[in-house]
């Protein structure tokens, strides 16, 4: 039965308090229509557990292209890897060790904490080959990544805005230095919708607890999007996801009935305000119930074969980035849109010889692993996977140059990525940096092109993908960016 219609007394109409109110309650309904059904608005045939189904998602926006990639895993690494020790070679580096570097390239740049200090060459004192039929040219550190060079897309000229780690995050997250902008994953939650009810479409896997920058919650926030777009943290050791749980002496049957009950007084403050917020923390309520079930067995790696989790180098019931690798498989197998691995331990401004070694042995297998095991599964031809960090390092040295040691400072001019699979061109390298690894003097590309590229591959035109906030119309990619069309499959 329909509510009855409200007339007001004469005196009401003339506040513009009452106009307002009365204005919201009815865009709130309308917004909750929307999310209800929300095929309805897109007039497609999709359905909300497969949003792509019938080419329609799960949002009130057509696809702008056809999709090569459904799905995105991203290991971030964060605090920086040196790409001139794993994927940029500079022999006129190793050349120069220990000499000034030039100040042609120098005067007058900006330079994190070298400034006013001498500055002296570093080459790598690691080895580099050329590997698969590609012929890239990738570490010693990195023998398992190496394995997989024909399945890559490395990109040696990205460069960004940022000098710092907090604001470069935030950049290669978000779009913009500046905080409160949207995650890439909850745009993409907002562009596509979910493929699972069961699961958020926008997940975060940590490791490398207690080493370099702390990772901030809102690097994966929903910055102005709606609440349900945020990305949720799932642990790979002890309770997966905090605050789900049931409390002790509360069961399923009695946990069912109190969010019942929430949800209705939910749903009479929502009629009397129209906050579409209030629809949001339903719906999130809802989920954190649902996964309640999923999410125990979908976390439990003893499941795996004993062969699975050797190739990956996991072992149930640990906290690494080989476990979360092996769960970002699982969670892109049950459909979730967006999996995003932070792992830290790659800001080497001192003794990184020895630092960068242990690091990558964190790393390398497990990133080579989720790749060998995606394109087995049939998954890599439309899972888009992204490996890198926020910045590079810089060619001069940093701290101590005795026994063969040395460090390098934050660089922002030039540095490596690599993305493999869906809608990505496989066995090619994009760009160049000058003879000392400087500066991008070959197809430059700024973090704005690189997101651009991200939603390119998943359908989505990064200028068309927008939310309007305080008057404003928002996207991830800010007012630049262009897709890489060189690399685009």
């Amino acid at each position: 039965m329909s509510s009855p219609i409200f007339f007001p007394e004469p005196s009401e109409l003339t506040t513009r308090r009452y106009f307002f109110g009365r204005s919201a309650r009815g865009l709130g309904t309308i917004a909750l229509a929307s999310l209800l059904n929300r095929n309805l608005l897109a007039g497609g045939t999709g359905s909300p557990s497969n949003p792509l189904a019938g080419g329609t998602r799960g949002s009130i926006h057509p696809l702008h292209f056809a999709p090569r990639a459904k799905r995105v895993i991203y290991l971030f690494q964060s605090g920086a890897p040196s790409q001139l020790d794993l994927y940029d070679y500079k022999p006129k580096l190793i050349a120069l060790n220990g000499q000034p570097m030039p100040e042609s390239y120098t005067k007058g740049q900006r330079i994190a904490q070298l400034a006013g200090q001498k500055l002296t060459c570093v080459g790598t004192k690691f080895k580099f080959a050329r590997h698969g039929n590609s012929g890239a040219e990738i570490s010693e550190l990195l023998p398992h990544i190496a394995g997989v060079a024909d399945e890559l897309a490395i990109i040696r000229s990205l460069h960004t805005e940022a000098i710092n780690h907090d604001p470069g995050v935030t950049m290669m997250q978000t779009g913009s230095t500046q905080a409160g902008r949207p995650a890439m994953g909850a745009w993409l939650s907002y562009g596509l919708g979910s493929e699972n009810e069961q699961l958020p479409a926008f997940v975060v896997l940590t490791s490398g607890h207690g080493q370099d920058q702390p990772l901030l919650t809102r690097y994966w926030g929903n910055g102005f999007l709606p609440g349900n777009h945020q990305g949720v943290d799932f642990r790979s050791q002890g309770e997966p996801i905090l605050f789900v749980s049931n409390p002790q002496g509360i069961d399923g049957p009695v946990r069912r009935r109190l969010l019942d009950g929430l949800r209705d007084l939910n749903q009479l403050k929502l009629e009397a305000v129209g906050d579409p917020e209030i629809n949001t923390r339903i719906q999130s309520y809802e989920m954190a119930y649902r996964m309640q079930t999923s999410v125990p067995e979908l976390m439990d790696l003893k499941r795996e074969p004993a062969k699975v989790l050797e190739d990956y180098g996991a072992q149930p019931g640990q906290s690494s980035f080989a476990n979360n690798c092996l769960l970002a498989r699982r969670l892109v197998e049950r459909g979730v849109r967006f999996v995003q691995l932070y792992h830290r331990g790659w800001d080497h401004h001192g003794n990184l010889p020895a630092d960068i070694t242990r690091t990558c042995q964190n790393v390398d297998r497990p990133s080579a692993a989720l790749i060998r095991d995606l394109k087995q599964r049939g998954l890599l031809e439309d899972t888009l996977v992204i490996w890198g960090g926020e910045f590079g390092r810089t060619p001069m040295n940093q701290g101590d140059m005795g026994n063969g040691n040395y460090g390098r400072d934050h660089h922002m001019k030039a540095y490596s990525i690599w993305m493999a699979g869906g809608g990505i061109k496989p066995g090619v390298t994009l760009g160049a940096t000058d003879e000392l690894g400087y500066n991008a003097v070959e197809d430059p590309v700024t973090v704005n092109d690189f997101q651009a590229t991200v939603l390119r591959c998943l359908g989505l035109d990064h200028e068309k993908l927008t939310y309007r906030f305080q008057g404003r119309d928002f996207r991830l990619t800010d007012v630049a960016g262009e897709a890489i069309q060189k690399i685009l499959a």
